[in-house]
């Protein structure tokens, strides 16, 4: 006889569980598509995961992410993804900061963090305090800058190659390199005031809407 797999949770109940043991720390809770999101303090992160884990009963941290608002004074989102196999329940947890402001590591709380911090920090730079690992992961030996950051050229600092004269890979400035990059943060998913080319009907019937 199989195992009974646990019941799916609806998260309506849930939001208001998680907003009463966050507390203080919660800056805002996020009900979208089913899914619930914690934004909380940069400083509470450690008890708000403890918290998490040890009474709201999410055993398992699935990934860290990291996400670049460059037009934001606290540019840096950090993005947990916590997981409940009791329960049948995901949550994402949020927090901000800058370039130069570290965040508490949750290796204490989870190890694999460990690992999940490093990307974080090889991509964005973002600084945790507390990680005794805090190295770069993915770039190479030498790497310079954070190549997910938005100001980043596209064409990276430097190009590398294998040198038959050489018998080696041998590392070359970018020779036609990206000075500037031009954002816009108006997102036409967000109610951005132009027509994009094709959607010029869209517009028309939003017109017509309105009269």
């Amino acid at each position: 006889m199989g195992h009974n797999a646990p019941a799916v949770v609806n998260p309506e109940g849930i939001a208001d569980e998680l907003r009463a043991l966050v507390g203080a720390d919660l800056i805002a809770l996020v009900e979208a598509h089913d899914e619930i999101t914690l934004i909380v303090a940069r400083e509470s992160i450690e008890r708000v995961m403890v918290k998490l884990r040890d009474e709201a009963a999410y055993q398992q941290l699935m990934e860290i992410a990291g996400v670049d608002y460059l037009d934001r004074a606290e540019r840096f989102e950090v993005v947990y993804h916590l997981l409940s196999v009791t329960r049948n329940h995901r949550v994402r947890v949020k927090v901000s900061t800058d370039e130069a402001t570290p965040v508490p590591s949750v290796t204490a709380i989870w190890p694999v963090a460990g690992w999940l911090e490093r990307e974080v920090y090889d991509m964005y730079g973002v600084i945790f305090s507390g990680n005794e690992d805090l190295r770069r992961i993915l770039t190479d030996y030498g790497f310079s800058g954070y190549p997910q950051r938005k100001d980043f050229p596209l064409t990276g600092y430097v190009e590398l190659r294998y040198s038959e004269e050489d018998k080696r890979v041998v590392y070359e400035p970018v020779k036609l390199a990206q000075d500037f990059r031009n954002f816009d943060f108006m997102s036409p998913w967000e109610g951005a005031q132009y027509v994009l080319p094709g959607d010029e009907k869209a517009s028309e019937n939003a017109s017509e809407k309105k009269a």
